[in-house]
């Protein structure tokens, strides 16, 4: 008998509920049966090589995977890069599982420019959500929803400390349903609001600018607020020139058809035609339906259903919540199959 060979076969991992300082994770007992309860570990971090940040604490795999053999991602990626990524220099990607019980801090991310820049860092975080389910009167806020100049949005951080809807007046507040997809390009003004299970898909790093004074009823430091630089230069992450309905008609897309039969449904959420930066594909299989898992060093999620995953011999069952890393070699050897039906979301990264 040969030998089994791990990158052959897709990685499942260890459970990674993550800390932040907002409250939620209830929706996650339908998802992944955790309790229906909220706190601090509002994030699952999905197939992740990306320490979270989190000031004042010191675990340094804190956001890592970790396989269920016990091998941080990080490291098993390091030592067979060639067999787990091919021709990548990593992964490029970081997935989330994200429910806010509260609304986020008003918040925007770096571009690769800012990033090079500030943090020595080849990677910003464009990112891209999936609404999976939501509680009642569920929203984000994204993009201003007028001009606002510098200057006033300076003394709307300030007013901040005493008002907590100082920066709500002045962003589109966007009610979600299940199964919206939205793209938050790097620069945009946007938060997360109360009520959102997102999947969340983005550029593999936890820069994330934050000028508010509080989350719910945390009050954030400068830290948190603007991540080790001035408040001139954090500001500077802001575009202020996007502004406006047209924001939020250009940030939500509409699934695009790759693959359309009686058993299989493919469509493309994120593509090459919205951002470098990563891609995210969702397939639809009815019952007995297969999909050879063609994508390399990919990341894939079970959001609904459950079935089999079929590789060199070996069969694995998956359902609603769980997720795996498909290595490069491994890609078109791994087969899944349904059982009454299964969708499931692939998402790759673009390169740095």
């Amino acid at each position: 008998m040969e030998a089994r060979i791990p990158w052959h076969h897709p990685v499942f991992f260890k459970r990674n509920r993550v800390f932040r300082v907002y409250k939620g994770g209830a929706l996650f007992a339908d998802l992944l049966g955790d309790a229906p309860v909220d706190g601090n570990e509002p994030e699952e971090w999905i197939c992740s090589s990306v320490r979270a940040i989190n000031p004042g604490h010191e675990d340094p795999l804190e956001g890592i995977s970790i396989t269920r053999e016990g091998v941080p991602f990080s490291e098993l990626l390091a030592k067979n890069k060639k067999e787990y990524l091919g021709d990548r220099a990593d992964l490029g990607v970081l997935v989330k599982y994200l429910d806010s019980a509260i609304r986020l801090p008003m918040q925007v991310h770096p571009t690769r420019a800012f990033s090079r820049k500030n943090f020595g860092s080849p990677y910003g975080k464009a990112e891209a959500w999936l609404i999976l389910a939501t509680r009642e009167d569920a929203c984000i806020y994204f993009g201003f929803s007028r001009e606002v100049s510098r200057e006033e949005f300076e003394r709307a951080i300030e007013k901040s400390e005493t008002d907590m809807n100082a920066m709500t007046a002045f962003v589109n507040r966007v009610p979600v349903k299940t199964g919206d997809v939205f793209f938050v390009d790097a620069g945009v003004i946007h938060a997360i609001g109360a009520g959102c299970l997102i999947l969340e898909v983005q550029e593999p790093t936890d820069f994330t600018i934050q000028p508010e004074y509080f989350c719910g009823d945390y009050r954030l430091n400068d830290r948190e607020m603007y991540l080790g630089l001035t408040p001139e230069t954090a500001i500077d992450c802001f575009h202020f020139d996007k502004f406006g309905e047209s924001v939020v008609a250009r940030g939500k897309k509409t699934p695009r058809i790759l693959t359309r039969t009686d058993s299989l449904l493919s469509e493309e959420l994120i593509g090459e035609s919205d951002t470098p930066c990563f891609a995210m594909e969702r397939h639809t299989l009815k019952r007995g339906a297969t999909l050879s898992l063609s994508v390399p060093a990919s990341v894939w999620i079970c959001v609904d259903g459950a079935g089999e995953l079929v590789s060199e011999g070996e069969t694995v069952s998956v359902k609603k919540g769980d997720y795996f890393f498909l290595p490069a070699e491994a890609k078109d050897k791994c087969t899944a199959v349904t059982g009454e039906g299964l969708t499931l979301v692939s998402c790759v990264g673009g390169k740095a």
